[in-house]
């Protein structure tokens, strides 16, 4: 079976259900600091951590695109944290989500892809793919996740007649 999904522009309201849009806009909490020379755009996330043993990490990835068409296979979440992308260019790039809960198929996929300005935080359990790069060139992102003891990663494979295609 194979799915066709249509990817549609990221907007705060409408990722609501799956995390937080983070972006500087109107909409965020702002005060200014370091005697005037700088804005804080204040609590863009709610960065989450459960379980014992568990910490923030900072990371950075370098994605590469990937083969068009872009072929949704797997599908991933993180039971012990949230997991936040912050691009470091100016670049769009494509989310794919799916509710919390047990993975119900490739029919219950969204897709959105940001203005390049945009970073996301996808919420504890919500099912993610992994990062989507578009362009010939690799793009860096700021990860903010949970590390530390416990398994925060789990993985959903597709049955292997079904596949869902992003359409850009």
């Amino acid at each position: 079976m194979q799915n066709q999904l249509s990817v549609i522009p990221l907007t705060r309201e409408i990722f609501e259900p799956f995390g937080d849009v983070i972006e500087v806009s109107e909409a965020a909490e702002t005060f200014s600091i370091n005697d005037g020379y700088a804005t804080r755009y204040h609590d863009l996330a709610t960065i989450e951590i459960y379980g014992s043993g568990g910490r923030p990490l900072i990371n950075i990835f370098r994605g590469r695109s990937r083969p068009l068409p872009l072929k949704i296979h797997m599908m991933e979440r993180h039971p012990l944290g949230s997991q936040a992308f912050v691009p470091l260019h100016r670049n769009p790039f494509v989310i794919v989500v799916a509710p919390e809960g047990e993975f119900a198929g490739p029919d219950s996929l969204s897709a959105f892809i940001t203005n390049g300005n945009q970073g996301v935080n996808y919420r504890r359990n919500i099912w993610h793919f992994p990062l989507l790069v578009l362009g010939d060139t690799s793009q860096d992102f700021l990860i903010i996740d949970r590390g530390g003891e416990g398994d925060n990663c789990e993985e959903h494979y597709f049955d292997k007649d079904s596949v869902c295609i992003l359409k850009l």
